[in-house]
């Protein structure tokens, strides 16, 4: 069957198991469960982790389709919607397996060792940019973007946690990209 035409079979189960029926639900949960084993099994193999939490995360999408049911927009297909949460319970799977991957140092040695081909005027207009955003956010990207410091390392000397760091981090370089887009658009 193509997947068109499943998605098309999965969405009208869905809207007739929203309406109560029953026997929809379970062949829809049935259908669904034999395609979301296949892809949890590919997100594994592709993370490289054992194959031994596939079902737990098939059963937590499951349970995760059923409480959230009612958010499917019925306009919309299915399938993607399935996916996106079929996706985000896979991830947090792997993020408590705790999935690390290990790189040999050896083979990154050549990257390492590059030399830095920035020239002053670059660096010039980098410090140019930072210097408009605001506080913790500009002494954030100044630390970490500018001087190479570590995440931990900004962390403790500007008294923050980690995760503020970050979060800093990022919506410094997200309103540097936004001032990088407006100045190119004008």
């Amino acid at each position: 069957m193509a997947q068109t035409q499943r998605e098309e079979e999965w969405a009208a189960l869905m809207r007739a198991a929203i309406d109560g029926d029953a026997a929809a639900y379970r062949e829809l949960l049935q259908s669904l469960s034999l395609s979301l084993r296949s892809a949890v099994r590919r997100g594994f193999a592709q993370a490289g982790a054992p194959l031994g939490d596939v079902e737990d995360v098939v059963q937590e999408t499951l349970l995760a389709l059923h409480l959230k049911r009612n958010t499917w927009d019925a306009s919309q297909p299915l399938g993607p919607w399935v996916r996106a949460i079929a996706r985000h319970k896979l991830i947090d799977a792997l993020r408590r397996r705790g999935r690390r991957i290990q790189v040999p140092i050896d083979s990154v040695l050549d990257t390492l060792a590059a030399e830095d081909n920035t020239s002053g005027v670059d660096r010039q207009d980098a410090e140019r940019l930072v210097e408009g955003l605001k506080g913790k956010q500009r002494e954030v990207v100044r630390a970490i973007g500018l001087d190479g410091q570590s995440i931990r390392d900004v962390a403790q000397r500007m008294q923050m946690k980690e995760v503020a760091v970050r979060v800093a981090l990022h919506r410094g370089l997200k309103t540097l990209g936004a001032r990088h887009r407006k100045d190119n658009d004008e």
